[in-house]
């Protein structure tokens, strides 16, 4: 049951993120990836704040979810090997500023994302 929901939630986070990309890359120039960094900076604001919400959990249920939404929907949602690949994209087009900004950008702001949910998770509580 527990692969089910990581695979359920796996999907649906896939699904989404791809859907995310698609709609940003419309909106908004390529010369910054900023779907990712999005995705990104709001998967780990909520997995912060899931992080603290899930701890108190207990039981299958409560375990099936933490699953679906964390490792699955969350898992696939987010990706470092995407992050990676537009940086070394940025790199070999000769854009460095850009890349620096990236990189220093998505660090930063993934842990100020994910420091934010967790206390915000300690305070609903």
């Amino acid at each position: 049951m527990e692969y089910l929901m990581v695979g359920a939630g796996g999907v649906l986070g896939a699904v989404t993120r791809y859907g995310i990309g698609k709609w940003v890359g419309r909106k908004w120039p390529k010369s910054f990836p900023l779907a990712t960094f999005g995705i990104n900076i709001a998967g780990s604001f909520i997995l912060g704040l899931l992080y603290i919400l899930f701890s108190g959990t207990t039981g299958n249920s409560g375990e099936m979810l933490k699953l679906f939404v964390t490792t699955g929907f969350l898992g696939a949602l987010t990706t470092f090997s995407t992050f990676s690949l537009e940086l070394v994209n940025l790199l070999e087009d000769r854009q460095a500023v850009t890349a620096a900004a990236y990189f220093a950008a998505s660090l930063v702001s993934g842990l100020v994302a994910a420091f934010t949910g967790i206390f915000l998770g300690q305070t609903i509580l």
